[in-house]
């Protein structure tokens, strides 16, 4: 085989590699838009059993359709007991009563869009085997979101056997976090020349590194606070009976939701100031990392001062969570192009 031979088979697998893992962080990021609509609607529990949904690989439309009698009631107290629920509220008449056609199709289309997910990292792993010599950091790095995709399904599971239990739920949303993380770095590395951009000064890209770093911890911070608020709304959804048009008052008497509030607004100069930092010290326009940071912090700020000050709508949480995943996603990007020794001018005289 010629070189040039070689060389074209290369590109196709750089390009194969690139195209799954692009595909692998985009449906994960839309799986944390559908997992909050089924947290919204309250529809976690639309299937008690996994992988099946009340026992059926295609979940039933009417309750008659359901043969209780043919479900391993005791199989669902065992686990249900070893995660914390008390196995004697799983009954055959409490399964029944729970029974709800529409959050169960809610969450079986949750579980079919988390089809994708493990798809795509998994053919980013068996792409990634053409990396492994010349980007051994690749392979490794595919590998450990493969893991991260199967470790948060089996989460998943017991998110579902657990009733929704608090904990579990922000262990969840901490290791999809995580999987983010991992799969916008193989994105970021796998281009041919990783993005980095291009300053006049050292000292600008200095403090842009520090800021944007800064910014990225209070952003993931914010984001694992954010579920924990969330958590907050649940329980007084399930088990104090709050109506939706009381959570606002009764969130004020929490320290985590006024950290959560006032931490927003840090968040909101800091990303200003960055932008600012980045549009006077770079040679190129902005990137859309950059734009896209602070336009969902700007987003972001719009949504809290509606669920503080007028209602916390159902369709204004899931934006907000959603948009959280990809502002993290982002910030994380941008942070390794500053981080990265070619962003960094030979002196600090202006070129």
């Amino acid at each position: 085989m010629s070189g040039n031979s070689v060389q074209v088979e290369r590109a196709m697998g750089r390009k194969t590699f690139l195209f799954f893992a692009k595909a692998s962080l985009i449906s994960t990021l839309v799986l944390i838009f559908v997992g909050a609509i089924v947290r919204v609607t309250g529809a976690g529990m639309g299937c008690p059993d996994w992988p099946t949904c009340w026992g059926c690989l295609i979940p039933p439309t009417h309750v008659e359709q359901v043969e209780f009698e043919q479900l391993d009631i005791a199989k669902f107290q065992r686990k249900a007991e070893r995660l914390g629920r008390d196995p004697k509220t799983i009954s055959v008449e409490s399964l029944r009563a729970e029974f709800n056609p529409r959050h169960v199709w809610t969450e079986f289309i949750n579980r079919l869009f988390s089809l994708p997910v493990g798809l795509f990292s998994l053919l980013t792993f068996v792409a990634s085997f053409g990396q492994r010599s010349r980007r051994p950091a690749l392979f490794a790095a595919s590998f450990l979101a493969l893991l991260l995709v199967l470790v948060n399904a089996w989460m998943g599971a017991r998110v579902v056997y657990s009733g929704l239990a608090p904990g579990v739920l922000t262990l969840h949303m901490a290791m999809a976090f995580l999987l983010i993380l991992v799969q916008t770095w193989i994105v970021w590395r796998a281009a041919d020349v990783a993005w980095h951009p291009s300053f006049v000064d050292r000292r600008i890209v200095s403090r842009l590194r520090w800021i944007v770093g800064v910014l990225f911890l209070i952003v993931v911070a914010e984001g694992i606070m954010g579920s924990q608020v969330r958590e907050l709304t649940d329980a007084m959804s399930k088990h104090m009976s709050v109506a939706r048009s009381e959570w606002g008052p009764a969130l004020e008497n929490s320290w985590l939701y006024l950290t959560h509030r006032s931490f927003s607004w840090l968040i909101l100069l800091m990303a200003l100031y960055a932008w600012r930092l980045a549009r006077r010290g770079r040679k190129s326009p902005l990137h859309l990392c950059e734009k896209l940071v602070i336009g969902i912090v700007l987003l972001q700020m719009v949504l809290g001062v509606v669920m503080s000050q007028i209602h916390i709508y159902g369709w204004v949480q899931v934006l907000h969570v959603g948009l959280a995943a990809l502002l993290i996603s982002g910030n994380f990007f941008w942070l390794l192009g500053l981080l990265s020794r070619s962003s960094s001018p030979p002196s600090h005289n202006q070129t």
